[in-house]
């Protein structure tokens, strides 16, 4: 017989709330994202079940400010959660990153259902915010001017079980004329080199074996100290971490590129023939309009070191086409540098204004239906650069990375996916013995297409790795699945070359 006592205990009981994080922009946001969702668990929340599509308990909008249409793309999103917050008392609407961080109080007078703001410095006071809106019963709108805490010593809850991001720096110190990051990310802050170096040793002991140093400028690295060469000491002792299979990092800029660095890639066996280096614009004078501090030959003097030093690098990049005052000229010099470069993959964007930056109430804006013509010919361009050298892959023998979730058709064609040390997408047959990601294996790319490679005989080796080890772990301690974090950019490794996009790139890289 039940008592009286028990009967109150077992109403008592609830199910835990549940979150969503949808993610914009860049990979900033994606590495802060899971510093939101590391904190919302360790408040208590569990991920809301797959395909919940705004149907939790607290929905955290982490936005981004420099994409087309940021603000009409996040109230339209706001729009359509506020039945489902009418019909469920108690459901909480978030909203942070960058946008929040530029456009503060505006977003609760559009939207005035969503119960928190706050900004890209203070993103540890997420669930102290979503308390006191429910206390208080009414919005919460928190920005700091300055970073309160580095992001990388908030909780995590990391979407990969053998990969991660580790962040260095946060914010930056150039001005270039077509980017507003600044502005909201504030100065360049670099963290010490010793609290990088422990956080890469702790996450080598939970198994995972490829990092990706994060930074808005990421070699400019050391400025706050005044070590010019602290970004080479840096991946140099990375190298020695023992465990740690793979270092990659995103976004160096030109004008911060030294020898030192080139030689540290070079030198050290688990830095990975990798590099993605901004260009932006191929000309002289819009370069100078960008405020890049780097000209042409510079630009691709840096790509001649590189390939001399590291001669399997594959280098990709950014391109604007259409900045104000770009001339047919300014534009030929931008395919002349595509041409020289050999890039293996570019993402390119049509310019797009941008409020609150420098470009935006420039002369002599470029005719939209010129920018199309000349994107697509660039596009067209580069689609067949990338394809003559994804060709020159062909009879290679390579060490594959297993990825999870990167080979859309992989169940229908019977293959896994992996990735190259130099970050290519490789599709391979699937062994008969089990594979996981995080494993390595070896293969001889069979066939090549502009955006993937192919590796259709058996497999030569497979070797089990910790990084495995952890992901079946993981795997098996979260059957069923729950859902992911809604990154509306890159996971860990390059994105899809040439997206369909209008917009520069996150940052001013």
């Amino acid at each position: 017989m039940t008592s009286s006592s028990d009967r109150s205990q077992a109403v008592d009981v609830q199910e835990p709330k549940t979150y969503e994080v949808r993610t914009y922009g860049c990979q900033m946001n994606v590495h802060d994202s899971e510093r939101l969702s590391g904190l919302l668990e360790g408040a208590g929340y569990v991920r809301a079940p797959e395909g919940s599509d705004g149907d939790a308990d607290v929905v955290v909008f982490n936005t981004c400010a420099v994409r087309e249409n940021a603000d009409n793309r996040l109230y339209g999103n706001l729009g359509r959660l506020a039945p489902m917050k009418t019909k469920r008392p108690g459901m909480q609407i978030a909203v942070g990153g960058c946008l929040a961080q530029k456009d503060r109080d505006t977003i609760v007078k559009k939207a005035p259902w969503v119960d928190v703001v706050f900004g890209t410095h203070n993103i540890g006071k997420l669930p102290v915010l979503l308390e006191r809106a429910r206390v208080q019963e009414e919005a919460q709108v928190e920005i700091a001017e300055s970073l309160e805490a580095f992001p990388s010593t908030l909780p995590t809850r990391r979407e990969s079980a053998y990969a991660a991001w580790v962040s260095i720096s946060v914010g930056c110190n150039n001005t270039c004329t077509f980017c507003i990051v600044p502005a909201l990310r504030g100065k360049e802050k670099d963290r010490r080199t010793g609290d990088i170096l422990a956080e890469i040793e702790a996450l080598v002991g939970e198994g995972v074996s490829e990092i990706t140093l994060l930074g808005q400028n990421v070699n400019a690295y050391g400025s706050d100290i005044g070590d010019r060469e602290a970004f080479s000491k840096l991946l140099r002792a990375c190298g020695r971490i023992e465990g740690l299979e793979r270092v990659r990092f995103t976004s160096p800029h030109p004008r911060d590129f030294t020898d030192d660095v080139i030689a540290a890639m070079a030198e050290t066996p688990n830095v990975m023939p990798q590099l993605h280096m901004p260009l932006q614009s191929g000309s002289d004078p819009l370069l100078k309009a960008m405020r890049r501090s780097y000209r042409q030959d510079r630009y691709l003097g840096i790509i001649e070191k590189v390939r001399a030093a590291i001669p399997h690098a594959a280098i990709t990049t950014d391109i604007i086409v259409g900045f104000p005052g770009e001339t047919e000229e300014d534009f030929e010099q931008t395919m002349h540098v595509a041409r020289e470069a050999r890039f293996s993959a570019a993402f390119t964007f049509q310019y797009s204004k941008r409020p609150g930056t420098p470009a935006a109430t420039m002369e002599n804006q470029v005719p939209k239906e010129v920018v199309q013509a000349r994107y697509e010919r660039l596009v067209a361009l580069q689609e067949q650069i990338s394809w003559d050298e994804n060709k020159k892959q062909v009879g290679r023998t390579l060490e594959l990375m297993v990825a999870e979730g990167e080979g859309r058709k992989d169940g229908a064609t019977h293959r896994l996916s992996g990735r190259a040390p130099d970050n290519r997408l490789v599709h391979f047959t699937k062994p008969d013995q089990e594979v996981r990601p995080g494993d390595v294996v070896t293969v001889e790319v069979t066939y090549a297409a502009p955006h993937h490679l192919l590796a259709e005989g058996a497999v030569l080796d497979v070797r089990r790795t910790r990084a495995g080890d952890a992901w079946e772990k993981r795997n098996a301690a979260e059957a069923p699945k729950p859902a992911g974090v809604m990154l509306g950019l890159p996971k860990i490794g390059a994105p899809e070359p040439l997206p369909v996009a209008t917009s520069s790139g996150c940052g001013c890289d």
